[in-house]
């Protein structure tokens, strides 16, 4: 880590680097390959660190995905203007779902997001951020939960998502944008 920071100064360290670090030294158990790879996942991720516009971009496209996909949903949760951000996903973009899912999950969903990043869309981690809503719709809108529920719910539910079920969804939610864009040609 104080390598990485080391020749990222103008990033520094930014809350959650560990999380995002830990998984990787597991797999690897080789310093300089982890460091490697960490310096490459953070290439990806920079955009979402504080002062940077990419978090507002992957919480406004994940809105817009929600208005698309599950219109319900979409009026419920934008009622209030607290949801108008989607906060409550806040740190699903800015870890890479690390602290929401279970090692054995983590490495899962990271391989499929990297590896759909450049075959099947490069925004696949808005697709799993709009399963892991849409996983829960009912959940949600039967007991009609404002910001800080969801916030609470989701905290409660890190490490038992059923990862399996959530790509299975995100992928679905992607080829039905996907039909949806050619039917709009």
């Amino acid at each position: 880590m104080v390598t990485y920071v080391r020749r990222n100064l103008d990033d520094g360290y930014i809350q959650g680097m560990c999380d995002i670090l830990a998984p990787l030294l597991v797999v690897f158990e080789d310093e300089a390959l982890t460091l490697e790879c960490f310096t490459k996942l953070m290439d990806r991720l920079r955009e979402n660190f504080p002062q940077r516009s990419g978090m507002d971009l992957c919480l406004m496209n994940l809105r817009s995905l929600i208005q698309v996909v599950d219109p319900q949903i979409f009026s419920m949760l934008t009622s209030t203007s607290d949801f108008t951000h989607l906060y409550f996903s806040y740190r699903w973009f800015l870890l890479d779902f690390k602290r929401e899912l279970s090692y054995d999950c983590i490495f899962r969903v990271w391989e499929t997001i990297w590896a759909a990043t450049r075959t099947f869309s490069p925004h696949f981690p808005l697709f799993f951020a709009l399963a892991m809503v849409t996983n829960y719709r009912d959940v949600i809108i039967a007991n009609n939960m404002d910001f800080t529920d969801m916030i609470k719910f989701f905290n409660e539910m890190a490490e038992r998502h059923d990862c399996v079920r959530l790509l299975a969804a995100a992928r679905s939610h992607v080829k039905c944008l996907q039909n949806l864009v050619q039917h709009l040609r």
